[in-house]
């Protein structure tokens, strides 16, 4: 098969499930694994070229709706006659469930059965370790700094922060994205603040800039030294890779948790 993967997270599924070698060209944001470098590029994923799509001669196209704007795509991809499925996760569930699809879609069910299976496996493993923590500190995740928006309720990363033995302090909002203000987080006054700004790497970050803010300097996260600055690639994507963004994020919960005792 010939696949053109046009989302980031869409070709990390590929590459989770083992099967690289079957894409034939992906969006310019996926930069995981190194061994799709040399692949043609398509396009950013909000204004993908699909006349460079099309003269790829894909037999299917891996698209997506995990961010507003990508509706395009779909449009163009229906009028291009090129064949396709979309991939839309919100959830840990979801995320799961693509495994399976991308799977089918890739002629290898049981394998695409298997490895989702293994992820929900490893997800399990962190539920029952959080099931026995007594702490639970909270965090704020910052995905944009003005406005401010940050996951709420519907999202992975409060099922992340929860499996991690932490709390996201927006969980009660159900919605998957949430716009607020920096009064409202320094109300809730969080634990540690995780900056994982969407599409901006961690060196172009400035914590320096966030501890600034008007009050924030009273703020527990600020004062014990708890703001970091986290791959947004292994947070703001809805791929297998949160496994190990989850990994990171429990040792940065552990490594408090010891330091107070």
């Amino acid at each position: 098969m010939r696949i053109v993967s046009i989302c980031p997270s869409n070709t990390e599924i590929v590459a989770y499930l083992g099967k690289t070698e079957l894409l034939v060209g992906v969006d310019n944001f996926s930069d995981w694994p190194k061994e799709i470098n040399h692949l043609p590029r398509v396009g950013p994923d909000l204004s993908i070229d699909m006349e460079k799509v099309a003269a790829l001669k894909p037999d299917l196209v891996l698209a997506s709706l995990s961010v507003p704007g990508m509706e395009k795509n779909i449009e163009a991809l229906a009028e291009k006659g090129l064949p396709y499925i979309i991939l839309n996760p919100n959830s840990l569930d979801e995320i799961e469930s693509d495994i399976r699809e991308v799977g089918n879609a890739l002629k290898c069910p049981e394998l695409g059965i298997q490895k989702a299976k293994n992820f929900r496996d490893e997800i399990e493993q962190y539920r029952l370790k959080a099931k026995n923590r007594t702490n639970q500190p909270t965090l704020y995740w910052e995905w944009w700094p003005k406005p401010v928006f940050t996951p709420g309720g519907v999202n992975w990363l409060t099922e992340i922060s929860t499996l991690a033995g932490a709390k996201n302090i927006f969980e009660d909002e159900p919605i998957a994205s949430v716009q607020t203000d920096w009064e409202a987080v320094k109300e809730k006054n969080p634990d540690h603040i995780c900056m994982v700004w969407v599409g901006v790497k961690e060196e172009k970050m400035r914590p320096e800039l966030v501890m600034k803010r008007p009050g924030w300097d009273q703020m527990k996260a600020i004062k014990a030294g708890n703001i970091h600055v986290l791959e947004e690639s292994l947070y703001c994507r809805p791929s297998p890779r949160l496994l190990e963004g989850l990994r990171k994020l429990e040792k940065i919960i552990d490594k408090e948790s010891i330091s107070q005792r």
